[in-house]
């Protein structure tokens, strides 16, 4: 296992197997992330967005769809390939596939309130959200008229709820708490006849026929998926981000796909990279340039497709051991795996504040995933873990929105930002069960004379001096028993002449 999922587990303290499986699955692809050569965007609407969007810092992410009736993993089950996180329960595929589509027929989430989840994520700090509109299973999340299969179609008992159009509720409860909405959108599209066509059996996540010999059939697929993700630009108010997963989705020429393979099956021997590598041209820059036309400054996302259309990357369940030079954001699971799991496991509130931290630090954004349930509602675990960080971002919310990292980022247990106002924070992550020590050192940097330094959430004043090649906080008692916040930290330094 890699270092940096080693890491992962050791510190954030949950292995769920679903959460290992996937791990395994995407850490190729995560490095390959983490080394990509960023192409910066052009369009000055979009760069000013981008920008703006580097400032939230913290936002949600939710999985959901019929598969949550099961309790398994998202989509992946109807895979034909010889995965872990594709394993079935009935050796017959086809009978499989037919009872994982009937689910629709019993989808009926009839506590869904969006209004209660959006409430406290903004409390808990949270500024953004991408909710999944459809999964690579096809499932509309929204009432799309290119399918019936949907959560509006007559078959779906929830149909005649007055909140059956999940997608356009969920965005309009959370722009009313003033979130910026995405919309997450699987190009594959395993329901699709011109994606999966009947007239042969699927091999793997690709498309089961050549789109260059049936070039026909491919045309509808693009027309499909650019007709549905238009509609969701269309009809469902203001979208920030468009988040496209599915990356083996996209233009490939024959080089690109000889150096494809020769490259990854030296790496890995993973049933995954050794999937068939098609060119599956939807005809991205087409689709964004209509996109920006219905949402000028529309952030896309290509996820895993180097290019402009990917305009942030977005390591999955790691946090990259150092800063990224171009906009980035980490999705983590917050319990049980990306859809619901029964009896999930939370992160800890110190392990998931650290987990913010580190990842503010090296200039990224935290998109946290929270699955809902089949009957609509969250587990309490998920509004446990947010009323952490709403105790946490109530004192120390300043360290984080609007502040890019400051090198070296980090000095033993100490990360540092840096706010727009020259302001410098240090936020000191401790240990379980750690209380603020007398004097804390540091050697990054030097202050000037007239540094002043505040700890945030207390009007104490803090003392410090010269010390070695840096300084010393002096931290008094009274500040040490009664510190204002739990798990981490921050201490302002303002004047500071960095």
């Amino acid at each position: 296992m890699p270092k940096a999922i080693n890491s992962f587990l050791k510190f954030y303290g949950f292995v769920p197997l679903t959460f290992i499986l996937l791990l395994f699955f995407f850490q190729p692809l995560l490095r390959a992330q983490e080394d990509e050569v960023y192409v910066p965007e052009t369009d000055p609407l979009v760069l000013q967005k981008l920008e703006a969007w580097q400032d939230l810092k913290f936002g949600l992410l939710m999985h959901w769809g019929p598969y949550s009736q099961w309790g398994i993993v998202e989509s992946w089950s109807i895979c034909p390939e010889d995965e872990g996180w594709c394993r079935r329960s009935l050796e017959d595929y086809y009978a499989y596939l037919k009872k994982y589509e009937d689910l629709k027929k019993t989808f009926n989430p009839v506590k869904f309130d969006p209004a209660v989840w959006a409430k406290a994520a903004r409390e808990a700090g949270m500024r953004y959200v991408v909710f999944t509109t459809k999964h690579h299973d096809g499932f509309c999340m929204f009432d799309s008229k290119y399918t019936d299969y949907k959560i509006t179609d007559p078959e779906c008992p929830f149909h005649t709820n007055p909140r059956a159009n999940i997608t356009k509720e969920i965005f309009e409860a959370f722009r009313k708490e003033g979130f910026w909405v995405g919309a997450y959108f699987s190009k594959p599209d395993w329901h699709s006849p011109y994606y999966w066509w009947p007239n042969f059996p699927p091999r793997d996540r690709n498309v089961n026929y050549d789109p260059e010999a049936y070039p026909e059939r491919w045309e509808k697929f693009v027309e499909y998926t650019h007709n549905q993700i238009l509609e969701l630009m269309t009809d469902y108010g203001r979208v920030d981000i468009l988040w496209l997963d599915g990356g083996w989705v996209s233009k490939k020429s024959k080089e690109e796909i000889q150096k494809y393979y020769e490259r990854r099956l030296r790496e890995t021997k993973s049933g995954y990279l050794k999937s068939q590598v098609i060119n599956q041209d939807i005809r991205m820059d087409e689709l964004v340039a209509k996109c920006r036309q219905k949402q000028p400054g529309l952030i896309v996302v290509d996820r895993a497709v180097p290019g402009k259309n990917q305009n942030y990357l977005t390591p999955e369940n790691v946090v990259p051991d150092r800063a990224l030079p171009y906009p980035w954001e980490s999705c983590i699971i917050s319990g049980g795996g990306w859809s619901y799991t029964p009896d999930a496991k939370y992160l800890s509130g110190r392990k998931a504040i650290h987990l913010l931290v580190d990842v503010v630090a090296k200039g990224g954004n935290l998109l946290l995933n929270i699955a809902p349930g089949p009957d609509g509602t969250w587990q309490q675990g998920a509004f446990d873990l947010l009323k952490e960080y709403a105790a946490w971002m109530k004192i120390n919310s300043e360290a984080i929105y609007g502040t890019r990292p400051l090198p070296p980022y980090k000095e033993g247990k100490i990360c540092f930002t840096r706010g727009k106002d020259g302001s410098v924070y240090l936020i000191y992550l401790a240990d379980e069960g750690e209380s603020l020590p007398e004097k804390i050192c540091l050697e990054a940097f030097r202050l000037s004379p007239k540094a002043k330094i505040t700890a945030l959430g207390s009007a104490v004043k803090i003392k410090w001096r010269p010390a070695g090649k840096g300084f010393e906080l002096l931290i008094p008692d009274n500040l040490r028993n009664n510190p204002p916040s739990k798990y981490a930290w921050v201490f302002r330094l303002s004047e500071a002449g960095l």
